[in-house]
């Protein structure tokens, strides 16, 4: 065995552990980052990339149908290549994969040992042929796809998303076991691609999420063809004469060519011997402290890694954020959750940051305002037709904002703006006095902030005595 010694150790080339090595190796710190896999990590090679890729070409192929209420017909819609479409994916992925490749990395300065690491002391790593020690190691080795414990699941082929992209994998009945984001992103696309899809929970459509902004999504998955069995238990699941059978609650049986596995991820921490770190794991991830060290001092844990994290790669990105911070700056530091937003990116999107309504009133019951804004007063939204697809969803406490919702176009893109309101606590009121470009989908946000602000200024007795005094005697 070769002996390394290093200030960081960086196991796992994901979003999170590549943006906290690059930071790091700049600054001078001489950084080793272990990864078995892809450099780049699932986000890169079978998650957000692929999934974001495959939802673009989707996309093109839905627009191509065209649409009658503006006077496009497409009289026999468009063809649909399905391994041309994923072979689409695959060149998408080849193309950013430069950024986090390891020739990119070595040039920074780090080095990079592609074996899989297993601790072997609360002081050593060992990965390959080497023996690493550090004075402080990092886990990012991000999460994988969650199995449900169903009768017969064992049998069949299952596809999860690291498989699902495979140009050679052509489904012409998928079942997708899972509905929440991920499980919404793909019955869509594949959809759109001339797939048919059956999408099954046991829970309702988009569960985390408020069902006022879900039910759009919902309706729109209909609309184009989803088979939708929610809130309905799989009792078993078997393969026979070429084709995969489930059978749900009320003697329904769906059959189709391949199952999609989405019911969650589960950390990836198998395998590390945690136990001989003295490194404690939970549930489903490693315990860690706020400021994302775990039981062993000289341990820290980020991203997906993580016990009830908050499985996304921006949580990852900011989690790096505030290693840098601490690790290589020496400065108190610590995640906070309550401005991290989370999308699901479906046509239309949905889009949450800070509490939903639900959560909202359990904390604060009936101290709180709901405004709630329909796309149908965005000019915006009705030139594109696009005035019946979602809303926006305020909910503020003690005059500011404590969690937002959107479905709609873009939805993804209007939920910015309320991230860096809940992180920095911005007043509503600056919200509104900002000017926004019309005719353009974020002016719903001002919308939304200005019906808040309505009674408070057109009720208020005090301030119509003062208006008129203005008009007569000023």
């Amino acid at each position: 065995m070769h002996r390394l010694k290093a200030d960081l150790c960086i196991i796992g080339a994901g979003p999170g552990g590549l943006s906290l090595a690059a930071g790091a190796a700049q600054l001078g710190v001489k950084v080793i980052l272990v990864e078995s896999g892809k450099m780049g990590g699932d986000c890169l090679n079978a998650g957000c990339v692929p999934s974001k890729a495959l939802l673009a070409a989707a996309k093109a192929a839905h627009l191509a149908r065209g649409n009658p209420n503006m006077g496009v017909v497409v009289p026999n819609g468009p063809q649909v290549d399905l391994a041309r479409a994923k072979a689409y994916v695959a060149e998408v992925i080849a193309k950013i994969a430069p950024h986090d490749s390891q020739e990119r990395f070595e040039a920074l300065g780090v080095t990079v040992i592609r074996a899989w690491g297993r601790f072997v002391s609360p002081k050593m790593l060992e990965a390959g042929p080497y023996n690493i020690s550090a004075r402080r190691f990092v886990i990012a080795t991000g999460a994988r796809a969650f199995v449900p414990p169903i009768s017969g699941i064992s049998t069949i082929p299952f596809l999860t998303n690291e498989t699902v992209f495979n140009p050679t994998i052509l489904p012409d009945h998928l079942i997708i076991i899972g509905a929440g984001s991920v499980g919404v992103e793909m019955a869509q696309a594949h959809r759109r691609l001339g797939v048919r899809v059956s999408l099954i929970d046991a829970d309702p459509l988009l569960s985390r999420d408020d069902p006022e902004l879900s039910a759009y999504v919902k309706n729109a998955l209909l609309s184009e063809g989803v088979e939708l069995y929610t809130e309905q238990k799989i009792q078993s699941i078997e393969q026979a004469h070429g084709e995969i059978r489930l059978d749900i609650a009320g003697g329904v049986s769906i059959k189709g060519s391949h199952v999609l596995i989405a019911a969650g991820r589960v950390a990836q921490v198998d395998g590390l011997n945690l136990h001989l770190a003295d490194v404690k794991i939970g549930k489903n991830g490693i315990i860690a402290g706020p400021d994302l060290r775990t039981t062993n001092k000289r341990i820290y844990a980020m991203g997906d890694a993580l016990q009830d994290g908050l499985r996304f790669t921006h949580v990852a990105g900011y989690h790096a954020g505030v290693l840098v911070r601490s690790l290589l700056f020496g400065l108190r530091a610590g995640q906070k959750t309550q401005h991290i937003p989370r999308v699901t990116y479906s046509d239309p999107e949905l889009a949450q940051v800070g509490l939903t309504e639900a959560q909202a009133r359990l904390l604060y019951h009936d101290k709180i305002t709901v405004i709630s804004q329909s796309l149908a007063l965005s000019d915006r939204a009705q030139t594109q037709g696009k005035q019946d697809q979602g809303l926006i969803k305020l909910i503020v406490h003690k005059g500011r904002a404590i969690g937002v919702g959107i479905t709609g176009p873009n939805a993804g893109e209007l939920i910015s703006i309320w991230a860096l309101v809940l992180a920095e606590g911005v007043k509503l009121s600056a919200l509104a006095r900002a000017v926004f470009p019309y005719p353009t989908l974020s002016e719903i946000s001002k919308r939304a902030v200005g019906t808040y602000f309505s009674p408070k200024l057109f009720g208020n007795a005090w301030i119509r005595y003062w208006v008129l005094f203005v008009q007569r005697y000023l």
